[in-house]
């Protein structure tokens, strides 16, 4: 999904691995139970797709669900917790798709209507700079993250390991399993393969932000070892004027023939000015014959990875790049954008090239720090193909988001 900040992606993982707030520290057993905290949201989403094309189905959907989490509270460094998602179709509010007879969107609460996880499950200790989480647990990094935009977030059954020392944060792990939207609703936890995915990572923010990571992937079909790196500079001209300048790059090298192989490139500036933010960005993914990319685990870290296009779609045994432009302003309270992208994909090696444009029109509002509404319009349009394809379609998704 479009973040309005790809940027911040380095601020985005910092949180997740110091933790986004203390939990408080007691000195008895008993107080870690009577202490512990209770978190959660309630979500409510109301969906719908029109697919212009014979060979797909146009739906729409409603869901109610939400989360609850319980968390002990400190003793002695240790600490634990879980949490539980659910979502449930609103029958009433649900279309039945007319070719595959399922119910509405699978993405809302899988093609039964109905989803429910215990989602995280773990045992944390934390002492000084190092904190160690083991257990199921969400986590955002470059190549798996919670992508958190629908019903049902991912999380991951994994070992993590962080450390905090001065500017630098550090993390290590392996992710064994993973649930969630992008895992699909309709599987149980999936497995991360055989020897599940190692990552480390080390992220600085100080004068500029830089991030590194590597992955070990053994997830079938999708075996690779891959290096991220990102890094951003600010410079505020004044209090309301500042521009954000960022570089990304992807390598992926193939792994028992695989056919995961990519060198992607990708810049972005982003200009804030009297309330309204600019951002223009490109991706650009080189030739590699009868190979493809793979984005990862969650939405896409691509700075050009838009609501449902991402480079990977069209990446496969071609050149291909995105531009992207987009402008967001905060309008009585509200945030108000609009976002274009042209992908383009060169001749592969039957000759066939790509033209995909996404247009994402979306509206934002916070009615108080607890409550609020996030909506999106989709419209992608296959440029390259006289007929309608997967590819012609149209979406809309409104949420109403209310957290204690």
């Amino acid at each position: 999904m479009i973040k309005i900040m790809k940027a911040s992606l380095i601020t985005v993982i910092m949180i997740q691995i110091l933790g986004a707030a203390d939990i408080e520290e007691i000195d008895t057993l008993e107080k870690m139970f009577t202490n512990a905290s209770v978190s959660g949201e309630i979500r409510f989403i109301s969906a719908g797709e029109h697919q212009p094309s014979p060979a797909m189905d146009s739906t729409y959907t409603t869901a109610i669900g939400g989360m609850l989490k319980y968390e002990l509270a400190v003793l002695n460094g240790f600490n634990a917790g879980f949490a539980f998602r659910t979502s449930q179709d609103i029958g009433v509010a649900t279309h039945e798709a007319s070719i595959t007879k399922t119910s509405g969107n699978s993405n809302l609460s899988s093609s039964a209507g109905v989803y429910t996880k215990l989602t995280e499950v773990y045992v944390n200790y934390k002492y000084n700079g190092l904190n160690i989480r083991l257990g199921r647990q969400v986590i955002d990094t470059p190549l798996a993250d919670s992508d958190d935009w629908s019903m049902n977030s991912n999380s991951f059954e994994a070992y993590i390991a962080t450390y905090e020392y001065s500017d630098f944060s550090f993390m290590a792990g392996n992710l064994q399993n993973w649930q969630g939207t992008d895992a699909g609703l309709d599987n149980s936890w999936v497995s991360h393969g055989e020897n599940g995915t190692y990552l480390v990572g080390v992220i600085y923010s100080q004068a500029f932000d830089m991030s590194a990571w590597y992955y070990d992937i053994s997830v079938k079909g999708a075996e690779t070892k891959a290096i991220y790196f990102d890094a951003s500079y600010s410079y505020e001209f004044n209090k309301n004027i500042s521009l954000n300048s960022s570089i990304q790059y992807i390598n992926q090298s193939q792994v028992n023939n695989s056919g995961v192989e990519a060198n992607i490139y990708g810049a972005l500036e982003e200009l804030a000015v009297y309330g309204a933010t600019i951002n223009v960005a490109y991706s650009k993914s080189l030739e590699n014959i009868d190979k493809k990319s793979f984005s990862g685990f969650g939405g896409g870290v691509l700075y050009t990875s838009m609501n449902i296009m991402i480079l990977d779609v069209i990446a496969q045994d071609r050149e291909a790049d995105a531009f992207m432009a987009m402008i967001n302003y905060n309008l009585f309270g509200a945030d108000i954008y609009y976002a274009y992208t042209n992908f383009i994909g060169g001749k592969n090696s039957l000759g066939k090239e790509e033209h995909i444009v996404e247009r994402d029109i979306g509206v934002n509002y916070a009615f108080n720090d607890n409550f609020e509404l996030v909506s999106v319009y989709v419209i992608e349009e296959d440029f390259k193909s006289s007929v309608k394809t997967p590819n012609d379609w149209e979406r809309f998704q409104v949420m109403l988001r209310y957290t204690f």
